[in-house]
């Protein structure tokens, strides 16, 4: 999700955890590349040259001073070319007082294409009608659409991941509860380029009295404390974004409630795997399997690397005595919850999945006109997270002529419906508490109604509610709709998911069938 201005003062509260190894952003001077990484050099210096050349002469002599340092406007022009598009309709406008494209918050205008399309018609135009049809048939053509035009295809050959134990405390708690804890590194093959080094960072945390193996929930890195805990008696961590809208966080963390209910949790960078901006895309996990080279129509974008990440680190969760491999999920909010609703649904492994704020390119239908838009993540701001054919569809003028939301081929109800049958509860806040309008709660809610008829048909229970996803209304804020595996409840707070933490857990207990400990872990 792209917010609007005065979101935009956002980083990662686990970037502070320290690689082992050198990174890319600490080169100051021009690599020594391999053979391999030189001849994708030499392509980036011509294409940047020419692509620079097409606007601005003087700008062009200068962007072939190095080869995988283009800047985002490059990178994101270099797509443009690459399918025939001459120009792209502008982003809405967030901002309250906006005068300049401003966001549509009317109701009435928010449905153009009221049709979206359906989850269970196979292309042909034949009904799914069993569990069978949607497996070997239906599910691998949204798959397919997905891949292609909206996420991007992960490529066949990534390099394989080493992890390392680079920390390891038992003297550490979470508020006032003993925890071990565990920082890892998650080294990636980096022999066909040496120049681009990846390394995922993670931490592993675990209730200390714990009898046996735990669920345990990865999260996104996003707001509030987090990283590797404190010793007894230091002071607690602080959350430097505060509370979005104003106003302070009155309940305990979402760490403290997970390892208080006998649950671990870890937390995964996503910036460790692929950068948040354009600009990181010839870099990265990304650039690493380009080999620098910019990417093709149909590669990934970061929602689907940061997925990728993911799923390495749940590589190593299996291989640890301490974690119940089969019963752990994902969490992320904001462009991290998009990025754990694309982690779910296309990571069979993971157990669970808490999407929290997702907005546009997450639970967020493409194909309504309220708060963000398809152009704000074909713009340069957003496009990165995408599949660079996504861009197709803020297209206004290109050699295939327009297009816009009604084009797409899947939405956001089928990525939802791609997560059954695991457990899917999605989760948002109250704009009054800084959970803007911009997020599109309403449409997300009938994205989940829509998606409900998947999981029926797989012999799950949705949401519950009976009406046409089109009619369909959300209910009042702090009442859950927690009785299936597709679940939903807006909180009375803001942009975050810890306000859902206590529900979440209560819910996916239920369903993974672990039973918290009676009494709190002693000192």
């Amino acid at each position: 999700m792209l917010l609007p201005s005065s979101f935009l003062r956002r980083n990662n509260e686990f970037t502070y955890v320290a690689f082992r190894h050198k990174t890319m952003h600490n080169h100051t001077r021009f690599p020594i590349l391999s053979s391999a990484c030189f001849v994708a050099a030499l392509a980036l210096l011509i294409s940047a040259g020419n692509l620079s050349g097409q606007t601005n002469s003087a700008q062009g002599s200068s962007a072939t001073s190095a080869s995988t340092n283009w800047t985002t406007a490059q990178d994101h022009r270099n797509m443009m070319q690459q399918l025939g598009i001459t120009k792209l309709r502008p982003g809405r406008n967030g901002n309250a007082n906006a005068t300049n494209n401003p966001a549509n918050y009317d109701p009435a205008k928010a449905n153009p294409f009221p049709d979206w399309p359906e989850p269970l018609t196979l292309k042909n135009g034949q009904k799914v009608t069993s569990a069978e049809m949607w497996w070997k048939q239906r599910r691998a053509e949204i798959v397919e659409d997905f891949e292609r035009e909206i996420i991007g295809r992960v490529p066949k050959d990534v390099p394989k991941v080493t992890w390392t134990i680079t920390t390891q405390a038992t003297d550490r708690v979470v508020g006032d509860l003993p925890v071990i804890a565990k920082q890892l590194v998650g080294r990636v093959d980096n022999s066909t380029c040496p120049s681009i080094e990846v390394n995922i960072q993670m931490t592993l945390v675990t209730p200390k009295d714990a009898k046996g193996p735990v669920p345990v929930l990865m999260m996104f890195g996003g707001f509030g404390g987090g990283g590797f805990p404190r010793r007894p008696g230091e002071p607690a961590p602080t959350n430097r974004f505060g509370a979005f809208g104003g106003g302070a966080n009155t309940v305990p963390s979402s760490t403290e409630m997970l390892i208080a209910a006998g649950w671990g949790y870890a937390t995964i960078v996503p910036n460790s795997i692929q950068a948040d901006n354009g600009a990181g895309l010839t870099k990265g996990i990304i650039g690493l399997c380009n080999k620098g080279q910019p990417r093709k129509p149909d590669d990934w974008g970061s929602l689907r690397a940061w997925a990728w990440g993911a799923a390495r680190g749940l590589d190593y969760l299996e291989t640890d005595s301490t974690v119940d491999a089969k019963k752990v999920g994902i969490e992320g909010v904001s462009r991290f919850g998009k990025a754990a609703l694309v982690t779910i649904a296309f990571e069979p492994r993971f157990a669970i999945v808490l999407v929290g704020s997702s907005g546009e390119g997450g639970a967020k239908p493409h194909r309504r006109d309220f708060g963000e838009s398809v152009e704000n993540l074909t713009g340069s701001g957003g496009y990165h997270w995408m599949a660079g054919n996504f861009l197709k569809y803020g297209t206004a003028e290109s050699s295939f002529g327009s297009k816009n939301a009604g084009d797409i081929p899947v939405d956001s109800h089928q990525l939802i419906a791609l997560c059954a049958l695991r457990p899917t509860f999605i989760s948002y806040g109250i704009p009054e508490k800084g959970d803007a309008n911009w997020l599109d709660q309403q449409g997300s809610y009938m994205a989940t109604v829509a998606a409900g008829q998947v999981f029926r048909l797989l012999g799950a229970k949705d949401l519950g509610d009976t009406n046409d996803y089109r009619v369909a209304k959300m209910p009042p804020v702090n009442t859950g709709l927690l009785d299936g595996e597709l679940a939903w409840r807006q909180h009375d707070g803001g942009h975050e998911d810890r306000s859902n933490m206590k529900h979440f857990i209560a819910w996916a207990n239920k369903f993974i069938k672990h039973t918290p400990p009676a009494t709190a872990p002693t000192k």
